[in-house]
């Protein structure tokens, strides 16, 4: 792992460049997932061994611990919106608790895909230990029925989810899904209105809107909408959108011209439904999959941007009446995955974060993933963690070692207790 660390850094120009070509994201955000992919094999480098080590247990028997055993092969689907990060997320946790993977890449990023394959390789990591499948969807369900295959990892839709899920169960194998996302951005009264407007401009066009953690839905109390919606409109407005190898722009190209398509099918229905684009609300004609970084505000029930994830620079602001009223909007969704909640209260926060239906809450700060914290979500953003001493073990065999004779009342006895 710390080979793969060195190795990426030592080459993070060429794999940078390679994801923006591929998938259009700013090169700056290229450049910064690259080191992040190092800095997390480093992490389990330097924190596997703790995180795995034997678990000793009082119980009846003289000794007994839980160990924790790799499964064998995982298969990885993982998809195009942060070509290495997604992957690296999915397999070095894996790959430290012992496993081997196979990974099965988005079809639009077939270069980064066997760059991947490339780093653990120059890594010194064993033949075989980490493989890419230049292999299109349709072929899946036959390796999760494999015998040889352990456990399926995958990053996607809720859709995709289901149909993995669905091989998954039927051949009895265990899965992680990492699904998609309408994260709540909650701005209650006592916020600092104006970090809050700074953090949700990029919390919504990181990776040119494209991530299942960015903000989505914006949900502002009536005593500080205004303010909100002004300072958001100017940051958003603000955004430079052009050749994302231009290190002076901020928003790209999104990855394929239909995803422009779905965003706009989204933001017309939702206009025409009595939203109102402030700011943005086209694609950008000419060259290029371009949609203009947006802001919608008036947006409520029925409409496209208050349920669908909009996988694009497309922000839904919503007013609501209290911090009650806010919840409820927050939790009115079928996703479940990240969630950002602003207050100058922060153990009322604490009290509020509790009752959001998300796999992760952040208080007064923008979400994102990171090492030494499990990620994953509830609801139709899937289950199953990643990274962390919980991502870890989930493609292991947590197993009760327990040594006899038993203990009685103290004392050894000559057999275990029976088995009920």
């Amino acid at each position: 792992m710390r080979s793969v660390a060195g190795v990426l850094r030592a080459d993070k120009s060429r794999y940078a460049s390679m994801l923006t070509s591929e998938m259009g994201k700013p090169i700056v955000e290229a450049e910064a997932e690259v080191e992040k992919c190092a800095w997390t094999a480093a992490w389990f480098a330097e924190n596997a061994e703790r995180l795995l080590a034997d678990e000793p247990v009082d119980s009846t028997g003289t000794e007994s611990y839980v160990r924790f055993q790799p499964l064998g092969v995982v298969l990885a689907v993982m998809p195009w919106n942060f070509p290495f990060w997604q992957a690296f997320r999915a397999g070095l946790p894996a790959l430290s608790a012992g496993n081997v993977m196979l990974l099965k890449h988005s079809s639009n990023v077939p270069q980064s895909a066997l760059a991947i394959e490339e780093v653990f390789r120059e890594a010194g990591v064993p033949e075989g230990v980490f493989q890419t499948l230049l292999i299109g969807s349709a072929a899946v369900e036959r390796i999760i029925a494999d015998h040889r295959v352990a456990g399926i990892t995958l990053t996607g839709s809720d859709k995709a989810g289901s149909l993995v899920a669905e091989a998954a169960g039927k051949a009895l194998k265990k899965a992680v899904l990492e699904l998609g996302g309408s994260d709540p951005f909650i701005v209650l009264a006592d916020a600092y209105v104006n970090a809050a407007a700074g953090v949700a401009c990029r919390a919504r066009n990181q990776n040119n809107g494209q991530s299942c953690i960015a903000a989505k839905r914006f949900i502002v109390e009536e005593a500080v909408a205004d303010e909100f919606e002004q300072r958001f409109t100017s940051a958003v407005a603000a955004l430079k959108v052009g050749n994302p190898m231009d290190r002076a722009n901020q928003v790209g190209p999104l990855a394929r011209g239909d995803l422009v398509d779905e965003l706009e099918r989204q933001v017309n229905e939702s206009v025409r439904l009595g939203a109102r684009p402030v700011v943005g609300g086209k694609r950008i004609e000419g060259a290029g999959f371009y949609f203009e970084p947006t802001v919608l505000t008036n947006v409520r029930p029925g409409m496209p941007a208050y349920h669908e994830e909009t996988f694009g620079p497309v922000a839904a602001v919503i007013r609501v009446k209290d911090a009650e009223d806010a919840l409820r909007v927050a939790n009115d969704t079928d996703f479940g995955l990240g969630s950002n909640l602003w207050t100058g209260d922060t153990d009322a926060g604490k009290k509020l974060a509790e009752r959001i239906e998300a796999g992760l809450v952040f208080i007064n700060g923008m979400v994102a993933s990171d090492a030494r914290l499990p990620f994953g979500g509830v609801k139709r953003s899937g289950y199953g963690r990643e990274l962390s001493e919980y991502g870890i073990k989930e493609f292991t065999n947590i197993q009760t070692v327990w040594v006899g004779p038993a203990k009685v009342d103290g004392a050894k006895a000559s057999s275990p207790p029976r088995a009920e």
